[in-house]
């Protein structure tokens, strides 16, 4: 079984070619190496990551047949009203074009699994509650969710891509739910993070800074990773497409956001400073945005991150340095939080 637990390296460049074009449903767009359907996806979360996500890549790939699913009763009607549960500009009128063309939403998980081959988990990984590392690790038990949920009812090889933000090596304890779970089918698990800003995702999405994919450095791991490029080479650029292993994959998306809280951190230090000697801070932060190395975005003193996803992900980020024996760089991200 070609596990992603052994990836290591860099995948080399992606090819060319965008297989799997045509008419969604077309049965002829099977990969020749892997043996899946390339016109299908499923997505398993209607959230607000799955929904925007898919969304817009049934705008830029008619040819792709999208379907996403949840347990939420309430939620798949509303998705498929006109009153949709989250609120994005540009995200009615994405859904709109293409619901009921090759956009569907559904609480059919079982069938939808089985007539997709390309499957994204796009579940929340809220911080846990209770157990080993409360407060701070992240709570896998919806991602671990969907593996049994797929490897039960999967009838054929699948891709299964992780879009929640997950801590480093989710990826391995992923393929052991599914190792213990699967039957004749082969599982590759991908690694593509989201980074949405609240109120510009569907620009984020349509015109991103960068898309990232990790998956397994060998043979079918790559060719893995080649089919979920070229999806998005529909619309973007395949230089701002990375691909790089799981683990470097997982992990960027923690680092992102820990870098970008450091800066609100930074300049609330800097504040304090400013109250002390008469400087005002939203003067200093645009005398230093102006500097091109450092830029203007994220220097704004606050009472806090705006958002919960920040704090989150640091205290994530933070367990992960203690588990791994870093304390001191346990205890810098730890300040971040705390400053």
């Amino acid at each position: 079984l070609a596990q992603a637990a052994a990836a290591s390296g860099r995948p080399t460049r992606p090819r060319r070619s965008c297989p799997g074009r045509g008419r969604p449903g077309d049965m002829a767009a099977v990969h020749p190496e892997l043996g899946i359907r390339l016109d299908r996806i499923c997505c398993i979360g209607a959230g607000y990551v799955g929904g925007p996500t898919c969304a817009t890549i049934a705008l830029k790939c008619p040819h792709i047949k999208i379907t996403i699913v949840d347990m939420n009763e309430e939620r798949i009607a509303a998705w498929n009203s006109d009153d949709l549960p989250i609120y994005e500009p540009g995200l009615p009128e994405v859904v709109k074009q293409c619901r009921g063309k090759n956009l569907f939403f559904s609480t059919d998980v079982a069938g939808s699994i089985q007539e997709a081959d390309i499957i994204f988990a796009s579940v929340n990984t809220p911080t846990k509650v209770r157990g080993v590392g409360a407060g701070r690790a992240a709570d896998l038990r919806f991602v671990e969710s969907v593996g049994r949920t797929v490897s039960q009812y999967a009838n054929r090889n699948k891709i299964i891509i992780e879009k929640s933000t997950v801590p480093v090596k989710t990826a391995e304890a992923l393929s052991r739910v599914l190792t213990a779970n699967t039957g004749a089918h082969k599982f590759w698990i991908l690694s593509n993070p989201e980074f949405l800003a609240e109120g510009t995702a569907m620009q984020d999405l349509a015109k991103p800074d960068r898309v990232l994919i990790g998956g397994s450095t060998n043979a079918e791991g790559i060719a893995a990773a080649n089919v979920l490029v070229d999806i998005y080479a529909n619309w973007v650029p395949r230089d701002r497409i990375l691909t790089t292993n799981l683990w470097s994959s997982e992990l960027s998306k923690l680092v992102a956001n820990a870098m970008l809280a450091q800066r609100v951190s930074s300049i609330n230090s800097i504040s304090l400073l400013c109250e002390k000697t008469g400087a005002d801070v939203s003067e200093v932060s645009r005398a230093i945005g102006q500097d091109s190395r450092i830029g203007p975005k994220f220097l704004n003193a606050s009472v806090g991150f705006g958002g919960s996803c920040f704090q989150k992900d640091i205290l994530n980020l933070v367990y992960i340095c203690e588990s791994e024996g870093l304390q001191e760089v346990a205890a810098y991200w730890q300040q971040v939080v705390d400053m």
